[in-house]
């Protein structure tokens, strides 16, 4: 078994942020002709005009991401115009990474999943020229089939389910089990002990598919028949406690249950030791956890857009724990213009955190703001990046340090002091700073320890058990 430390000296996303292996570098098969499978340099995919991944604005949507006080900025978050080519699609996400390199995991899947579902839905859509009426669920494999049947928001009680629906639910699927086995066998990214949620969405004329994974979360803003704005949340914070993921854990030797004193926070844990502790039943990477109930199969549901919708927030839980539903639309419909949306977001967030938790380190934020109707573009003469907008070196190189919270000194610790500790990792996630996962005082976080699994060499840095003299 792996070990949860890196000593990997690929340098990870920040060196090479590229697509995964094709299918023909991988195992000899041609790539359909017209593939958008193509491998994309950094340089190559920041430059895709109507793609933003930073602060900012970009044509119907805003959004903006600010470090917490945890350590190293582990979110990330896209919106990406004009997706595949057409001028009424667009892809928007968010991504909140755990663990040593949870920064490193979200942005990698940030880059390569929109990619991954583009590709998937050309190839469904040129498979589907030639099948008379479509697929349909049957057509799905079974594994996804057997995961996922409880899972995804269908359109029943219609009477026909929308093309789009049909054609994205597959795409995703695949898209999602194909970019965390790209995770799996990344040569220099270790997902063992880390990994990131995903809450990811296509909007293509009035449909909205949304696709997720974790407890990141999508809400929408709606108007009823008085005019009044509503939230309407699009997605479940896929916990562990929740009756499906908890039966589903369960029944592959994983465990679930919570910390004595964090009662409300259900966690993954391993049969026979008590880590990692990981607050979510689904999410990308934290192979870990793969053989005992943590799936990275998609939640995914379908909406028509109507008039009475004015927007889609999605954001990570930095937003989600200070912040509710409700008081998230508002604060969205009350920006001065919707290009301050997003950063208004952030901004009231960070100021809950103080309010209501002010022992408490603030976690991270991450929100897209994409807003709907014919009045839907944004008025970006307010910022076009705004001022706090960091770039992806800067990010990286911060000191990789991710706090996290056990406040019952008799169940998990790893040295004398609480505090166990992997290699120092360079801005690549390789040797140079140190990450550390029982330190200070935080709420509810995502991941408590690693698991000290390590072979050869890598025993050397091994966390010290409680019972080692």
């Amino acid at each position: 078994m792996g070990s949860c430390l890196s000593s990997d000296g690929g340098g990870g996303e920040a060196t090479s942020p590229t697509t995964p292996s094709t299918p023909n570098a991988a195992g000899g098969k041609k790539l359909r002709k017209g593939s958008s499978r193509k491998r994309l340099g950094t340089e190559q995919l920041h430059r895709i005009p109507g793609r933003m991944f930073l602060n900012g604005t970009c044509g119907m949507a805003s959004l903006f991401t600010q470090q917490g006080k945890k350590g190293a900025n582990q979110d990330a978050m896209i919106v990406w115009e004009n997706f595949t080519s057409r001028a009424d699609t667009v892809f928007c996400g968010v991504f909140d990474g755990h663990g040593p390199h949870g920064h490193i995991v979200a942005r990698r899947v940030r880059d390569q999943l929109p990619l991954k579902l583009s590709a998937h839905w050309e190839d469904f859509r040129e498979s589907n020229i030639c099948t008379v009426g479509g697929m349909n669920s049957d057509g799905t494999a079974s594994e996804f089939v057997e995961e996922e049947s409880a899972s995804f928001v269908d359109l029943e009680g219609k009477e026909s389910v929308p093309e789009i629906f049909m054609a994205l639910k597959e795409s995703f699927r695949k898209a999602f089990k194909v970019m965390d086995k790209e995770l799996k066998l990344h040569p220099s990214i270790n997902c063992f002990c880390s990994g990131t949620t995903a809450v990811t969405l296509v909007k293509q004329d009035q449909y909205l598919v949304v696709g997720n994974i974790g407890d990141s979360r999508a809400i929408l803003g709606t108007r009823d028949h008085n005019d009044q704005l509503l939230a309407v949340q699009l997605t479940v914070d896929l916990k562990p406690n929740l009756p499906r993921e908890e039966e589903r854990i369960k029944k592959s030797k994983g465990r679930v249950f919570a910390l004595k004193d964090e009662p409300e926070v259900a966690r993954v844990w391993l049969p026979n030791t008590d880590s990692p502790g990981l607050a979510m039943a689904r999410a990308f990477g934290d192979f870990c956890l793969k053989d005992f109930g943590l799936i990275s199969v998609p939640d995914i549901s379908c909406r028509c857009l109507t008039e009475k919708d004015q927007f889609v927030v999605l954001a990570t839980d930095g937003i989600w724990d200070v912040l509710s539903n409700k008081e998230v639309v508002d604060l969205v419909a009350a920006a001065p213009t919707r290009s301050m949306a997003s950063r208004l977001l952030v901004e009231s967030a960070v100021k809950a955190w103080r309010l209501k938790y002010p022992t408490s380190k603030i976690d991270d934020c991450a929100v897209v703001c994409l807003f709907l109707g014919p009045d839907a573009s944004v008025n970006s003469s307010s910022y076009k990046t705004a001022s706090g907008a960091s770039s992806e070196n800067a990010e990286v190189g911060n000191n990789m340090q991710k706090s996290v919270s056990v406040r019952s000194s008799e169940t998990i610790t790893d040295d004398d002091q609480g505090t166990p500790k992997t290699p120092n990792s360079d801005e690549n996630g390789t040797e140079g700073d140190e990450w550390s996962a029982l330190e200070g005082v935080s709420r509810s976080n995502t991941l408590l320890t690693l698991p000290r699994f390590a072979t050869g060499d890598e025993q050397a840095v091994t966390f010290k058990s409680q019972n080692e003299v």
